[in-house]
């Protein structure tokens, strides 16, 4: 099996600016003395570096990619709204939308991020390689097309989908996005269309507080193939993976689509900043695990994932590398520091029996 994982160090120059975590500093908001928004290199820096200490990067086809051209992008996001953004990244950087500040330059790193998961996506609808890995940032599933948020700039697995349908290397894409925000962007882009399904698992009202509800199922054509499963705060493993077999699932069975992307967020990690979940690093192991028995019933196994959110600098390099030892088959491990905690911390048994009643009321809306 031949794994390829998608990266470039000028990713993690992307800058943003003088936030204290969610908040604009002024007024009485003092700065941090860490600086910056949660979404900061260094979860993806970590996680590039623990995966060549262990040696996971030797097992993998480590490469880079072009960044998306201007026409791959105008699929996507209106033409004016890339020139706003090119302007003002030339000027010296600011901010387009919630909480995406950038800085010089920030056009191309966007652009860059959105070409590692195209780059990806097309190896693997090539025969190039078995599944991939894009290490992409900043990250992309809430981007709408006119309307950066989120800490998403450019949606890049909308980019990658739309570029791949245009040169007919696939008629149907699923999305799943596990990140543990709803992927409004990417059900905003594709909520008309019956070509692309998105699913979307997360904390329900998290981010952003008005979308990702279980009546949201898409419109005209793609009325039914936009599914949202919204699991409750404190869901642990056993939630997870009952919502991926009940719902998750029966739904991709039903798509049947040529290739699998996942939104590969880290957020549900047991201690991200920006999250009340309890996932472990073994967690994701499993969920990637999912998604490649549902990629090889349907789809010859083509399966990418692209990394999207996930703020715990110490956790998410370990779910990252669960994550993609998985997707390559590979017994190098590099053990869960905080795996024991979380374990500990997972719900009991009558919190698992409401998440499961919960479940429930889902199949129920969604007509399962």
């Amino acid at each position: 099996m031949s794994t390829g994982f998608f990266w470039d160090e000028r990713c993690f120059w992307h800058s943003g600016g003088n936030y204290a975590f969610l908040a604009p500093v002024g007024g009485l908001v003092q700065p941090l003395a860490a600086g910056g928004l949660p979404e900061s290199p260094e979860t993806k820096r970590r996680l590039k570096a623990l995966m060549d200490v262990t040696g996971l990067s030797r097992a993998l086809a480590c490469q880079g990619a072009a960044p998306a051209s201007w026409a791959e992008l105008a699929r996507v996001h209106p033409e004016d709204f890339l020139r706003k953004f090119k302007a003002l990244s030339d000027e010296g950087g600011g901010e387009l939308g919630l909480r995406t500040p950038f800085g010089k330059g920030g056009f191309e790193t966007a652009a860059l991020s959105a070409g590692l998961a195209t780059g990806a996506l097309r190896a693997v609808l090539r025969g190039e390689l078995d599944n991939a890995y894009a290490l992409s940032r900043p990250p992309g599933h809430h981007c709408l097309p006119d309307w950066p948020n989120g800490f998403c700039l450019l949606n890049n697995i909308a980019i990658a989908v739309e570029a791949v349908l245009a040169e007919g290397l696939a008629r149907r894409v699923a999305v799943i996005d596990w990140d543990v925000h709803h992927g409004n962007g990417t059900e905003a882009i594709f909520y008309d269309r019956a070509d692309v399904l998105t699913v979307s698992l997360h904390q329900d009202r998290n981010y952003p507080l008005d979308t990702g509800g279980v009546a949201d199922r898409g419109r005209g054509d793609g009325l039914g193939v936009n599914v949202n499963v919204p699991l409750p705060p404190g869901t642990g493993e056993v939630g997870y993976l009952s919502a991926w077999d009940r719902i998750v699932e029966p739904v991709v069975d039903a798509f049947s689509p040529d290739v699998i992307v996942v939104a590969c967020g880290f957020d549900a990690s047991g201690v991200d900043p920006l999250s009340r979940m309890l996932l472990s690093a073994q967690s994701f192991a499993k969920l990637t695990d999912r998604a490649m028995a549902l990629a090889a019933r349907h789809c010859g196994g083509r399966l990418v994932l692209v990394h999207e959110g996930g703020y715990s600098e110490l956790h998410v390099p370990f779910c990252g590398h669960a994550a993609i030892a998985t997707l390559a088959r590979s017994g190098i491990a590099a053990d869960d520091p905080l795996g024991p905690r979380i374990a500990g911390q997972q719900p009991g048994a009558a919190f698992d029996r409401f998440v499961e009643a919960w479940i429930d009321d889902l199949v129920v809306a969604l007509e399962i």
